[in-house]
């Protein structure tokens, strides 16, 4: 019969410096000197590959915390984003992460919400832990951070802190001269929540673009998203309601994909057609705005760019650079089937119209 074969315990505790300077029969601090890289160390190479080949054997990992203490950088990041699921967010945070891990940085997520109390308190616990950067993702911050800053979506105007914004006014442009072209005048206007850092400066430009149009916007007609949440039940109710008061319109500009999503559900609920009765325009263009029956038409936000912008931006304030405070990124008007004529309208009586047949159908 076959005898068994010895093994080495498994253990889960953690190899101190201690415990292994003990066994190597080395004064700690050698220890360290050897495994933190300090330089001007005369240690002897014979010693420093003994050191390394029984941490090696003993799994001990160097605390991240006493090599902060000792000045060197721990390459780690903290993103700071609202909440942890599909679309925005995430498409943002892949872009963010890619770059950081193509650089050797190690990066950690924090969501809170939205909640002040939350924002607050984080930096110092972000400190605590010796982190070397923080990016942000459509967070309110309300004052400087003791680490260099990076804001995706944030509107913030601080000191030494970075915004990477999307131009907003051009966003508006072309989904808003998109709908004039097609003949739509009754248009729905949706407002973000006001948690959303991104709301106020859309809503101004699409106000400006519609009074540079000559669209009235009727009170009746404007839409404030309140519910704090990623998916299509944020725009539902409000286009159900309009609809059971027999508000007129042809049209809905939605405040981002999800809610572009759950006002076609409203529409064809109540047994309208998409587009052929009403209109829809998103903003974003998520992953699964391509899918979605219709597929969306939208406004193109370069999310996994704008990530990478960011991270690109918080690296280079690592480095010592000197950044701008704005960073603009370009939106780009992408026609699928939500889109289409108003009832009647003859596409080839508006020169507008003729002047959008040049943006790109994807």
């Amino acid at each position: 019969m076959a005898k068994p074969v010895s093994q080495k315990p498994i253990t889960t505790r953690r190899t101190s410096l201690k415990l292994l300077a003990e066994h190597l029969k080395l004064d700690p601090s050698t220890v360290s000197f050897v495994l933190n890289d300090v330089p001007g160390r005369s240690i002897p190479e014979a010693t420093r590959e003994r050191v390394r080949k029984a941490a090696a054997e003993f799994n001990y990992q160097p605390s991240m915390i006493a090599r902060n203490l000792q000045g060197k950088p721990m390459q780690a990041i903290a993103v700071l984003l609202p909440v942890l699921g599909d679309g925005y967010h995430s498409q943002v945070l892949s872009g963010v992460g890619d770059r950081l891990m193509d650089e050797g940085y190690f990066y950690f997520t924090v969501h809170h919400r939205h909640k002040a109390d939350l924002i607050k308190s984080y930096p110092a616990l972000l400190q605590a832990r010796g982190i070397d950067g923080v990016l942000a993702i459509d967070t309110h911050l309300q004052e400087p951070l003791p680490f260099p800053t990076v804001l995706v979506a944030g509107h913030t105007e601080l000191p030494e802190v970075t915004n990477i914004v999307l131009d907003h006014e051009r966003g508006a442009k072309l989904a808003l001269e998109h709908l004039y072209g097609l003949g739509h005048r009754k248009i729905v206007y949706m407002k973000g929540q006001t948690v959303s850092t991104d709301t106020e400066q859309r809503w101004e430009a699409t106000m400006r673009v519609a009074r540079d149009l000559g669209l009235v916007v009727e009170p009746r007609l404007i839409m404030q998203l309140a519910i704090d949440s990623t998916s299509p039940e944020v725009s539902y109710p409000g286009i159900h309601d309009m609809i059971e008061l027999h508000t007129r319109f042809t049209a809905i500009l939605a405040f981002n994909d999800v809610s572009a999503m759950g006002s076609v559900r409203a529409l064809r609920d109540a047994g309208l057609r998409v587009p052929e009765d009403v209109s829809v325009v998103g903003f974003d263009d998520i992953q699964s705005a391509s899918f979605h029956v219709p597929r969306l038409t939208t406004v193109r936000q370069p999310l996994q760019a704008m990530g990478r912008a960011g991270a690109d931006a918080l690296l280079n304030k690592l480095a010592g650079k000197t950044l701008p405070h704005i960073i603009q990124v370009e939106p780009e008007l992408i026609v699928r089937e939500s889109t289409g004529p108003r009832h009647g309208h003859r596409l080839g009586a508006s020169k507008r119209s003729k002047r959008l047949a040049s943006v790109a159908t994807k």
